[in-house]
């Protein structure tokens, strides 16, 4: 294989240049970014945040850049917990919710998607990183900084708490599909 043909995800010793791993992974973070803050203006700030971070140190990344910086997203979005002020200040009025969608609001996926919002971040980020982007164990513990134990404890944790909330109502069944493939 050419490196010429290399993609931005692949491992290469060649250097991805910063613009061309943007273009190619921009939608790929921010929807990581959504899946963990449920927010998109928030996952708009995580990625450019962590985007800003990953230019400053781009020249001393070695190897494929993906995995790197999907470790700065999880790490960003954990140490946001950290932070007591993140930019909001409170307004006498709320403004239009014009950009979303009213039915997006209504039956099981919106109670899902508010369950999974009210479980601790690490919780959310191991169901996020195994369900949504399709990581394994031991990928998620080297993006997450934890041992695999550790993922697989949060990840039960995590569907332990789905399971028993009590507005999902036992709609949702968390199985293993067999094929190597996880299902929610």
């Amino acid at each position: 294989m050419s490196t010429e043909s290399c993609e931005p995800d692949c491992d290469s010793t060649r250097q991805i240049p910063f613009e061309e791993f943007v273009a190619a992974r921009a939608g790929v973070l921010r929807r990581t970014a959504y899946l963990l803050t449920r927010d998109n203006h928030l996952a708009e700030d995580l990625v450019q945040t962590v985007l800003a971070k990953a230019w400053r140190k781009w020249k001393r990344i070695k190897g494929s850049p993906v995995p790197y910086v999907h470790k700065m997203l999880i790490n960003e979005h954990l140490s946001w917990r950290r932070r007591r002020w993140n930019g909001e200040r409170p307004t006498e009025f709320l403004p239009e919710g014009a950009d979303r969608d009213p039915t997006d609001a209504v039956g099981p996926k919106f109670d899902l998607w508010e369950a999974v919002g009210r479980l601790p971040k690490r919780q959310r980020a191991t169901l996020v990183l195994r369900y949504y982007e399709d990581l394994s164990e031991a990928q998620i513990a080297e993006v997450m900084g934890c041992s695999v134990g550790t993922v697989k404890s949060q990840t039960s944790k995590a569907l332990t708490r789905l399971r028993r909330d009590p507005t999902l109502d036992g709609t949702y069944i968390v199985a293993d599909t067999g094929d190597g493939g996880r299902s929610l």
